[in-house]
This record gives C-alpha cells, structure tokens and sequence, in this order.
C-alpha cells in the first residue's frame, strides 16, 4: 500500500503516475481519467470555490450524479482543506429533504450540483418554511453547467491537511429527520485502508469495477479510496447503467480481466432476475478472485444461486466474500480468510434472542435461520461481543456487536447524546447490530432496534409512517411498518394498516399507502396488510416484531390472495378498455413489461401500485427507445398514469 498519512498525500503519490480511473459509460463508451489529470481537474475546481469564498474547514455537499464531477468535487473539496459530504441525489422528494435537513445542520455549507436538481429544490423548500437556507445555499452553489461553461479558470490554493484532520463526513443513509454524520478523519480511513489490503491481500496488480454509489461508503471508501491507496487501475459504472443493464457490469469485468467486484445482496438478486428472461452471455469471469457481499444482511441461499450461476463462466466458488462493516468503522469490520468457500450456520429460531445461547441445527431444519459467517476481524480493528452490561459473551451467545480501533470514528457530529449513547464506558462503540461468534468469526443476526434495511440502507419504522400518516392525514397509531421476511427468504417492506370493514373498500387506502410511501421515499411496499388493530405493549409502544411474525407465519395469507383477487378483477376491466387505443395499448405493454409483467390500468397511477426506482428507470429507458428524446424521468412523476403521458405523448409529438 501507498505510503501517506492524509488522502490529499495519497493522491500527490508517484506510484499513482500512468494510472487511473476508467468510466464506463455505456456499449462501447468510456472515459478514462488518470490521476494526474484528476488532480488537476480538483484544484481546478478548487479554484472556482475559492473565487467565491471557500476556506479550508468548510463544508461541501456534493449532490451530483455524475461519477466524474463527483470525483473532481471531492478530491477539490479534500485539496483545500474543504470538508466533503456525499448525499445521493436519487429521483424522489426524500432525497432533497435529506438535503435541507442536512443544510440545516451545518454552518453554512457550499454545494456542487447542477441547475436541475437546484431547480427542484426551490418549492420544496418553500414547503417546508425552508426559503432563507434555499435562497443562502444558492449563493454559496457550485453549478456542474457553471463549470463546463468556464474553460478558463487557474489552480486552487492547497492545504496542508493534518492525519487528524476530518477528511469528510458520511451521513447515515435512509429516511431520517435527524441523519447521523460520522465523522472520519484521513487517519482513520487509512488505518482501515492498511487493515483491509492485508486481510485482502490487495495489490497494484488488481483491477477493481464498481458500480455502487459514490456516495455509499462500500462504493467511495471501498472502491475507490482503498483501491487507489494500492495504485490500482480503476473501473467504474454509473448506478444507473447497473439498474437498467445489470449483465454490462459481468461483460465489463470479463472484457477487462476485472479481479474485485462488490455488489450488496439487493444487486445480485436484481442480476439474477435479469436473467430469467435471457441467455447468459459468454463471459470469463475466471480472474476474478474476490467478490465481496456486504452494506445489507447476506442471503446464503442467494449466494449458492448466484455462484451456480456463473459457475459455467468460470467463477470460482471461494470468490464470494460476505464481509461486515459500516460507516462508522471507515467500511471495512471483518473478512472471512481467502480461498474459503463462504460457510453459513442454521440456528433454531426460538434461541436468536439477545443473551441467549444459539442452539445449531443441521442444514435445512425448517425450525431454523441460516446467518453467513462475515470472518474475523481486519487488522487494525477490534470486534467483540457483548450482553446488555457491555461485558464479553462467550461463543454462540446472541449480544450486541461493538468495536473499536485507529479505524473507527471518534463520534457523530454535534451529537453529544448520540455519542454517549453509542460509546462504552470501556471505549468500544456500540453498532447497534446483534450477532454471535462461533470458532472466532462473526456472524450477524439482526439489528438492535428495528431498523428496515432496504437495497443496503437504513430506514426507521416510526420515519416512514410518520411521512404516510402526514400525506395521508391518517391518525396516529393506525400504521405500522415492519421489515419481514418473505417465502422466498429475501427482506421485505410491510405496512399493516387498521381496517374492520369490507376488502373492496380496503383497496384504495391500501393504494394511498403505497403511493404516499413511494412519492415521499422511493421505497416499495411489498405488502398493504388490513389488520384490525396495531398491537402494543403496555406502554403504548408498537409491537412491530409480533407483526412481522405473524406475517411470516401466514396469519394474513387469506386477506391478502382475496385482496391480489379484487385487484385482478379491476385490472381486467381496465385492460380491456385499453385494446381501443393504439397509443395507450403501446404504452400499457411497455409500463406492464416494466413492472416486470404487472396488469395497470389506463388511468392507475404508477406510485399507488408500488412503483420502484428501477422500474421507473427501466420504464423510461424504454420510452425512449420508442420516442427518442421525447420524455424525461421527471415527466413520469408529473403525469403518473397511462392516460396522462399517452396525452403528453400526443401533445408533444403533434407539436415536433
């Protein structure tokens, strides 16, 4: 590895001469970006945020999509001495409240973006009696046009950065009134980087790709900052190529000889869903030696499917990693040993509480849940498992994860509350996962409290239906949000909501939910589940973990296929009326192959049946293949339905 004690020296490196980054962009295109002409690009844009007052210290949201402008903006912000917070922009209102909470919370932030994403920022933050902090942060915004308009700008001013120094702060991710930010110093990123290239064995001679988000810390820490601190040559794809083109991620790294890949559980099941429908390709995935799983829990079933796959094209078993981490360890917790098959053990489900001892079955048992082991801890990092006392457990005891290390990070920033709830008397910081160890290595079992964890991010219960009972106006204490597990064993999102009258009046409350959900987070309910009441404990507080079980164990199996029967009923009406429009036709088919074969009526809108972000991103992919250059992504928010952008359609192609 790379020496250096801040990142700013690690990106001044020699060894980083003839290297680079490679965007792949798409079939056939792509952008390569050495380091050098990424340093230059960096202070470049330094230059411009210095001309309009930065200073080392500040704060510098970046909330672009663009991996490249990404880059500039962060090793920009790093060069200066200017403190980088990566927020993802996404498509849905959630992300941009994110923004303005987070705003909020700094002194005076500046921001990289671009005019479209500030542009639809402007109403909502005159919703929400955020006008002054909009009209403020405008003035102290970077636009992505600004930039590419002027050509002629000089060389920022550097700063010479302490390792103490905080190199940037990580927003914990999902819906949250109040996001976390961990705060990570430049040492603590590279005592993680060191302990993660020995446990990983990491060299100048790899050949990572990516395709998980800038601003996710497995995609920037993990795939870019460790991977340079080794002077590798690079690989990266835009998210959004991976939604809409899961197999170009496989054919990059076969064409590329690519030997790290990492993907959550959420992107390898998408991949295999792609495949249902086509062949496998060709393709050599014989130098791939590590492919990590991590950022959500790890589905074991999920990695022998996967890896039976892509055994024909050359994938070796022991390449799947699963390994644990967060954000507040700088990523990278535990590795599980090279070479290893990933093994896995069943616990009987009645011995998962904390403080108890698991009970082992044999594979298979139907009394028991299969965890993944996620290995040992990297050097540099210390792991332990500890009772409500914070004392050491013994092996297969159910206790809280904790950890500690030069890796880990000193706190939250301006939490004091957050940091003593989060550190022990002893030092060790609490992560709020349970899990055992059994022959030294971890495995993990689930969270403290009762976090939903979606495609790899954070989402609290009470947040969620807060944001329905708000839209909706429904009144308090008739909802309930549950993460449950469904028949096929993958995380699932479920709402139970109060009901005692008749199914068919159920359906437009249950299709109100899933769309208010949808509208304000971008998630998708798998299931509206009409209970008659929300169960609580003494106390008033929702037993949501007895809804989920409940769930789980069929309790609502009858509502639910009377329900799917009322739904299909509508929907064959509507179709039928459908056949008589050639347009609305055309579109019914593509909205329909989009929603992976859902029935939609004409006038249905898209976010009251539970539409996903990729789904949206596909269904546009193919509007535009059939009306090039006619519509946009946001369009679809503004005319939801089949008949809405039929008539848009008609309009916009009568006036070209």
């Amino acid at each position: 590895m790379i020496e250096a004690s801040t990142l700013v020296e690690l990106l001044d490196s020699s060894r980083l001469e003839g290297r680079g980054i490679t965007h792949v962009e798409g079939q056939g295109q792509e952008r390569r970006i050495g380091y050098t002409e990424l340093r230059s690009r960096a202070l470049g844009l330094l230059w411009h945020l210095q001309q309009r007052g930065a200073q080392a210290g500040d704060t510098l949201i970046l909330f672009v999509n663009d991996n490249v402008v990404f880059l500039d903006g962060f090793w920009g912000g790093l060069a200066g001495g200017l403190i980088p917070v990566p927020l993802g922009v996404g498509i849905s209102e959630e992300h941009r409240l994110k923004l303005l909470r987070i705003a909020a919370r700094l002194h005076r932030p500046w921001l990289l973006t671009d005019e479209r994403s500030l542009e639809r920022l402007a109403p909502l933050a005159e919703r929400e009696g955020a006008g002054a902090l909009f009209r403020e942060l405008s003035t102290r915004s970077l636009l992505v046009e600004q930039l590419a308009a002027d050509a002629a700008g000089g060389e920022g001013r550097r700063h010479l950065a302490a390792a103490s120094d905080t190199a940037f702060i990580q927003f914990s991710s999902g819906s949250t009134s109040t996001p976390k930010g961990v705060v990570l110093t430049h040492a603590n990123l590279l005592v993680n980087a060191r302990g993660a290239t020995e446990a990983a064995a990491f060299s100048e001679s790899d050949r990572p790709l990516s395709w998980m988000p800038l601003t996710h810390d497995m995609g920037l820490i993990g795939m870019v900052l460790m991977m340079m601190a080794n002077g590798m040559e690079i690989h990266l794809m835009p998210t959004d190529l991976f939604i809409r083109r899961p197999l170009r991620w496989l054919e990059v790294a076969s064409e590329r000889r690519c030997t790290l890949l990492a993907s959550p559980n959420f992107g390898y099941r998408h991949l295999l869903r792609a495949l249902e429908t086509r062949e496998l390709p060709p393709l050599d995935l014989s130098a791939v030696r590590i492919l990590f799983n991590g950022a959500e829990p790890i589905n074991a079933s999920l990695c022998r499917e996967f890896l039976g796959r892509m055994a024909g094209s050359g994938l070796r078993q022991e390449a799947m990693l699963p390994v644990y981490g967060l954000a507040e360890a700088s990523l990278a917790v535990s590795f599980p040993p090279l070479g290893r098959c990933f093994r896995s053990l069943t616990l009987a489900r009645n011995s998962l509480q904390p403080g108890a001892s698991a009970t082992p079955l044999k594979a298979g048992d139907p009394d028991g849940v299969e965890f993944v082991c996620e290995g040992r801890a990297i050097p540099g990092c210390a792991l332990r498992v500890a009772d409500d006392s914070d004392q050491a457990l013994a092996e297969l005891r159910i206790g809280h994860v904790q950890i500690r290390g030069g890796n880990v990070t000193a706190g939250y920033l301006d939490a004091p509350q957050a940091n003593a709830e989060a550190h022990t008397a002893d030092g060790w910081l609490r992560t709020g996962d349970l899990g055992f160890i059994e022959d030294g290595e971890l495995f993990i079992t689930g969270r403290q409290k009762e976090v939903v964890i979606v495609h790899g991010q954070n989402f609290y219960p009470h947040d969620l239906e807060g944001m329905v009972e708000k839209g909706l106006g429904l009144e308090l204490g008739k909802l309930a949000m549950a993460g449950c597990s469904d028949a096929t064993g993958e995380d699932v999102l479920v709402a139970f909501v109060t009901h005692r009258g008749a199914l068919a009046d159920f359906l437009p409350l249950a299709a109100d939910v899933a769309r208010m959900l949808n509208e304000q987070s971008g998630l998708v309910l798998s299931e509206v589940v009409p209970v008659p009441r929300i169960p609580k404990t003494t106390s008033g507080k929702v037993q949501r973990a007895q809804l989920a079980r409940d769930y789980q164990m069929g309790s609502f199996a009858a509502e639910l296929a009377e329900l799917a029967r009322l739904r299909g009923e509508q929907a064959g009406k509507q179709e039928q009326a459908a056949t008589t429009d050639d347009l609305r036709s055309r579109l019914t088919l593509m909205v329909s192959e989009a929603l992976g074969g859902r029935s939609v009526g004409l006038q249905d809108n898209l976010f009251d049946i539970g539409t996903s972000s990729l789904e949206l991103v596909d269904l546009q992919e193919r509007l535009d293949a059939a009306f090039p250059g006619v519509l946009e992504l946001p369009d679809l928010f503004d005319h939801p339905s089949i008949d809405a952008l039929a008539a848009l359609l008609t309009e916009r192609l009568g006036s070209s």
